[in-house]
């Protein structure tokens, strides 16, 4: 803690919160780079227990299925992609897609999360395929395609972002995860992923299909090259567009891993970092309901003591993951390892779906 802070000014910074009222960038900018971390914790918590008073901690059990690692992207941080003409690509036959998402279903499972590369031979009729395929064939519920791969889809067929969300929506489409969001400050994008989408398409991406009745979900990774106040301008702008839409289900935050990727001598996120960044997430998303602790990059008992500090959501069993492990990250959890992680942390554990309406479970 800086001992050069006035103690009043956080304090009355954690008054303004406790009255309800809406912090500003300032605001927020003190509370992360000055206040004492228990005092965040406290705070962000008590947020938590208003918005969810309930003893639960939700989460659920689906598979992140990568239906092509092929991509042009080129992503400094992104250990996982094969360029074109790269041997280990792959697409996924319809086969191979099947017998994963039976899995799934045998599992338990209630949504795959699919997400792929920038693929640059196919066009969304591909997509459109195998959006029918999936729904034909399956009873789960598909949770696909960042606002990139949304934006790459636009560019490839010359079309608007919304047709083409509302050509994945008729073809089975149910909503949208918040990947290749990574930190929504165009300049440090420009930088770790040039060939992405800039911020403002991000947004526009997610705002056109919160207009479109589609929920999504939102992101951040950081602790590769951006600020401080890059990880606030990104807090902000998805406050905003909450703000006029009240589409985002959750808020995912999740530390970027250096391993393999193109920015080997980044500096990995220490957990109070962490834990700083994850209450303080909290404390200026007054308009989301839910925050997501990152077991998959944190490991386990980080993420037990994230649910004191801010979290409410367990997030996914993720029975395959395939992006952070390739950067060497490969912590695996099944459904009964959650639920005593949740027990143990003081809290009841709750599968729930997309929409984080509780879904019982079937024994």
């Amino acid at each position: 803690m800086n001992l050069t802070q006035s103690p009043a000014s956080i304090h009355e910074i954690g008054a303004k919160i406790e009255a309800g009222q809406r912090i500003n960038f300032e605001e927020a900018t003190e509370l992360l780079e000055k206040a004492d971390l228990f005092d965040l914790g406290r705070m962000a918590h008590s947020v938590r227990l208003k918005k969810h008073p309930e003893p639960y901690v939700t989460y659920v059990v689906d598979r992140n299925i990568n239906y092509s690692n092929i991509c042009v992207c080129g992503c400094r941080f992104c250990a996982f992609f094969k360029a074109p003409d790269q041997d280990g690509g792959f697409i996924l036959t319809r086969e191979e897609l099947g017998q994963k998402i039976q899995e799934t279903i045998d599992l338990g499972g209630t949504q795959i999360l699919m997400q792929g590369g920038h693929h640059p031979d196919l066009r969304l009729e591909f997509y459109e395929d195998m959006l029918r395929f999936i729904k034909d064939n399956y009873k789960i519920h598909i949770h696909a395609f960042s606002p990139p791969e949304i934006v790459h889809f636009s560019g490839i067929e010359n079309i608007s972002i919304k047709e083409v969300i509302e050509r994945l929506m008729k073809a089975g489409l149910d909503s949208i995860p918040g990947g290749g969001a990574e930190i929504l400050v165009d300049e440090v994008r420009s930088k770790i992923a040039p060939r992405k989408c800039p911020a403002g398409q991000w947004l526009e991406v997610m705002e056109t299909a919160h207009n479109l009745g589609l929920r999504t979900t939102a992101t951040m990774m950081f602790g590769h090259i951006e600020t401080q106040a890059d990880r606030l301008q990104h807090l902000f702008a998805l406050r905003e567009v909450q703000d006029r839409t009240g589409g985002f289900t959750a808020f995912i935050p999740w530390t970027f891993q250096p391993d393999h990727t193109n920015i080997p001598d980044a500096r990995k996120v220490t957990s109070v970092e962490y834990l700083r960044m994850l209450a303080v997430s909290r404390l200026v998303l007054d308009n989301f309901d839910n925050l997501q602790v990152s077991w998959v990059t944190m490991g386990p008992k980080i993420s037990q003591l994230a649910l004191y500090f801010g979290g409410n959501d367990f997030g996914s069993t993720m029975i395959e993951e395939n992006v952070v492990k390739a950067a060497g990250i490969s912590f695996r959890l099944s459904e009964d390892q959650i639920h005593r992680l949740i027990t143990k942390a003081g809290f009841k554990p709750m599968r729930r779906l997309m929409d984080y309406s509780y879904a019982e479970k079937d024994d």
